[in-house]
């Protein structure tokens, strides 16, 4: 479904990902590992459009993703219903006067019948547990009332690839395990899981692969996700224990 060939991505004057090669299969669930600044947010943010590479190329689904390619509204409205991403800082993505408003939103914007908008709308508000909060403002929420709102609205796009930029940052441990518990279901459900995360005990039974990025913005070993998170030797070397 993904497949990265010598990616290379540039902030100011230096590399932020360095000569990335990976292929990630469809229903895959990988976690993306390595210390601060390694360019774990980039990657996602490439991943999904936002960016894109310096060098190198990025295909989904057979087709490359380019800034070009994306100026045709076609395609690109069809590639950001299938591939959704989860900021790290979660409120960058609520700009809606009510928190409805913001999960209804995206599948608004695929011309869906109100009908159908309300139902998307409800049906992720329920999965998340903020039903509750239709009517109430994003920008008064508290920081997890935000990421869920944020997931929310992401889910109800029915996206086939989920991209989680840390997505247990912020949140208190029941909100972890639930959260946990909810990518395990998408998975089983056929999405692919893509998420970077240092925070291994609340992740435990997500993923199937790992891929760690070293502070030379380089794939630095890519393993069952298990195996990778028991070397404690090789992620102490990573410099992300």
């Amino acid at each position: 479904m993904i497949r990265l060939e010598g990616v290379c991505c540039t902030y100011g004057c230096g590399d932020v990902l360095s000569h990335l090669d990976l292929e990630i299969h469809a229903g895959a669930a990988v976690a993306f590992i390595g210390p601060n600044g390694c360019g774990k947010s980039t990657l996602m943010k490439l991943l999904a459009g936002v960016l894109f590479a310096r060098a190198g190329r990025y295909h989904f689904d057979g087709e490359e993703i380019t800034a070009r390619r994306l100026e045709d509204q076609a395609f690109a409205k069809r590639f950001h219903q299938r591939v959704g991403l989860l900021f790290q800082a979660s409120e960058v993505q609520l700009f809606c006067p009510s928190v409805g408003e913001e999960v209804s939103f995206g599948p608004r914007q695929m011309e869906l019948s109100e009908e159908e908008v309300r139902r998307r709308a409800d049906d992720s508000l329920g999965l998340l547990g903020i039903g509750a909060l239709g009517d109430r403002v994003p920008y008064h929420l508290s920081g997890g009332e935000k990421r869920r709102v944020a997931l929310a609205s992401v889910l109800a796009l029915n996206p086939d690839v989920l991209l989680l930029d840390e997505p247990m940052n912020g949140l208190d441990p029941r909100m972890k395990e639930f959260l946990r518990g909810l990518l395990v279901d998408l998975n089983r459900a056929g999405k692919t899981i893509l998420c970077s995360t240092h925070d291994f005990r609340y992740v435990e039974g997500v993923f199937d692969t790992a891929v760690v990025l070293s502070e030379e913005h380089r794939i630095a070993r890519i393993g069952p996700y298990r195996e990778v998170v028991a070397d404690e030797a090789f992620l102490r070397e990573m410099d992300v224990l």
